[in-house]
């Protein structure tokens, strides 16, 4: 049996920062998505968002690029293959005015909204294809441990949790194609955790380490402050090269075949 080839270290990669953060829930989704067909390659006649004149195939010269941002509203926000009315309470979010997009994606439902920082890195594969084991390791064993040199003992936990003892303050998800993938989340900084027992049924499915714990006594803030943040996001995956670079082509073709169509929401 062959052994599998070792993923890259994450410190040899060649990242750069992308500064453009649009404004909605949907349009952030949307450039996640958008940045993954670029840096996947994939042709205009491949992805549903063709790329615009100017624009290049293969996206930034960078293997990786990496992003912050921060939701204005709270929203609740379902993977690619959660089933709504297992994962959210629709009358909760109508009365509270939380909308319900869903992301790109797979793993449980979340809730974003201010006090959230949302991070996102895109990073072409050249190896053979990894386990998800082994890209869950890779995207979050590097924030550990950017995390532990500012006094925050976080682990990895369940199948991707960032935790500060036995209470999870950031849940990752990822979305792979054969030449590159896409890994993001979210941490909880200084958000009103009560919304997500609003807003949120207890979840179908849970990490043997949860216990069965409501929202309220399985989540925490970690307290760190946007700013901070990026310094970890930045130094984790070694992004000091900024660019503004935009594939605003691809990204208005995803939110009109996509994010912003109700049969994409509803669709489960």
């Amino acid at each position: 049996m062959s052994m599998p080839r070792p993923l890259p270290d994450p410190s040899t990669a060649n990242s750069v920062w992308i500064e453009t953060e649009p404004a909605g829930v949907e349009e952030n989704l949307a450039l996640d998505e958008a940045i993954l067909d670029e840096l996947h390659g994939e042709s205009p006649e491949e992805s549903s968002a063709p790329a615009a004149s100017g624009e290049s195939v293969g996206g930034p010269a960078a293997s990786r690029c990496v992003r912050l941002w921060t939701p204005s509203e709270t929203v609740v926000v379902v993977g690619s293959s959660s089933r709504l009315d297992e994962e959210v309470d629709r009358d909760a979010c109508r009365r509270l005015g939380a909308r319900i997009v869903r992301r790109p994606s797979g793993g449980a439902t979340v809730v974003l909204g201010p006090g959230c920082v949302v991070y996102s890195v895109v990073e072409r594969l050249s190896a053979d294809m990894p386990s998800i084991d082994r890209l869950h390791e890779r995207f979050l064993a590097p924030l550990c441990a950017a995390l532990g040199r500012r006094g925050i003992a976080a682990v990895r936990r369940g199948t991707s949790d960032l935790v500060v003892g036995d209470r999870k303050f950031s849940g990752n998800s990822l979305r792979v194609k054969k030449r590159a993938v896409l890994y993001h989340g979210t941490f909880l900084d200084a958000f009103d955790l009560s919304l997500i027992d609003s807003l949120l049924p207890h979840p179908p499915r849970e990490p043997d380490y949860r216990g069965s714990r409501p929202h309220r006594d399985f989540l925490t803030n970690v307290g760190l402050g946007p700013g901070r943040i990026r310094e970890v996001v930045g130094e984790a995956f070694d992004a000091a090269s900024v660019s503004g670079w935009f594939p605003a082509a691809r990204v208005e073709s995803l939110l009109a075949s996509r994010y912003r169509r109700a049969d994409w929401t509803e669709r489960l």
